[in-house]
């Protein structure tokens, strides 16, 4: 009888538990700019007018506590500088430190816009950020398209997975932030929420299944790289089966109809199920790819640190988006908006 032995070897992750913080934020914030610059055109009074300001907290909140996170993740504060003095224009990364200020301040000046009550401007920034939004997640998207040594990442559906899920985190940040607002959930337009979350999700599973289909007819070598690890290791095997489950119940607590009467438990369930579905996504597409092996037999062993590297810096951002939440809020709160004051 022969032996085997299989080593396997362990390495640094190239990409820290911070560079998922930073995707799941700016994921919400990119979306959320869309989504406020599209309700920003809609009528004094209607749903779309009613959910802007939930739409507005998130967008301000996510956008100051998503650079946050890059700056963590390059591990030295001071590399972002670099950006500036020496740009490469041929990196992704080199554009982003270009694109990401433009979309923060754009944010910023939507929001006070928002809390002015100026509609004319505010739909004329609606339009820059919407533009500035949409190069976001092209950035994104491609920082992680362009490693071809990963055919996981290496696939024009993952940029449209991390817009369509991050839109998912933003409608689950909006139904989540709006009980903690004045108007809190008594007026909150939860039928238009839901009916943008049903597209939004049929729009994933239709990409979804483009994706198998193309897979199957060989143009498609991440569904290749995804069926074998399926095939060859149970740790992926019981990912994939949970992420069905999971994109399951997620569906049917979109699609499933909703009483008069519904309660808030009801809404802070569907807002924390969206959420999650966002966050476990970019966690499987950083921290479980990396550990996919380029060369050997093994799953890499990467570890995960409890200190700032990893679940301390993972609650440390939490801890921001909280506290910057409680700040806006607490303004909107002491210092309402001006139209709303002076009613």
């Amino acid at each position: 009888m022969e032996i085997i032995e299989l080593l396997t070897p362990a390495y640094e992750a190239a990409w820290l538990p911070w560079a998922v913080q930073y995707f799941f934020l700016i994921g919400i914030a990119a979306t959320s700019a869309l989504l406020a610059a599209w309700l920003a055109f809609g009528a004094p009074g209607s749903d779309r007018a009613r959910l802007l300001p939930a739409m507005v907290t998130v967008l301000v909140v996510t956008s100051v506590a998503a650079p946050v996170s890059l700056l963590a993740d390059l591990h030295q504060p001071g590399r972002f500088w670099h950006f500036y003095a020496h740009p490469t224009p041929w990196s992704w990364m080199s554009l982003g430190a270009f694109l990401l200020p433009v979309f923060v301040t754009l944010a910023l000046a939507f929001g006070g816009l928002w809390w002015l009550r100026k509609p004319a401007l505010l739909r004329a920034a609606a339009v820059l950020l919407a533009i500035s939004a949409l190069s976001i997640l092209v950035y994104t998207g491609a920082e992680l398209m362009v490693v071809r040594a990963r055919p996981l990442w290496a696939t024009v559906f993952l940029p449209i997975n991390l817009a369509l899920t991050g839109m998912l985190g933003a409608l689950g940040a909006a139904l989540l932030v709006a009980r903690w607002l004045p108007a809190g959930l008594a007026d909150f337009p939860l039928p238009l929420l839901r009916r943008v979350a049903q597209w939004v999700s049929l729009a994933l599973v239709a990409v979804a299944l483009v994706w198998a289909v193309l897979g199957a007819l060989g143009h498609s070598p991440s569904f290749g790289e995804a069926v074998q690890l399926f095939n060859d290791f149970g740790a992926w095997k019981l990912a994939l089966l949970g992420s069905v489950l999971g994109g399951a119940l997620l569906l049917a607590l979109i699609w499933r109809p909703l009483p008069a009467d519904a309660g808030a438990s009801q809404g802070l369930l569907l807002a924390l199920a969206m959420l999650a579905a966002t966050w476990v996504f970019r966690w499987i597409v950083f921290m479980a790819v990396q550990a996919v092996p380029k060369f050997g037999a093994g799953l890499y062993l990467q570890g995960i640190s409890w200190g700032g590297d990893g679940v301390l810096g993972m609650v440390g951002v939490f801890g921001l988006v909280a506290a910057l939440l409680a700040v806006v809020t607490y303004v909107l709160y002491r210092y309402p908006p001006r139209a709303a004051a002076a009613a």
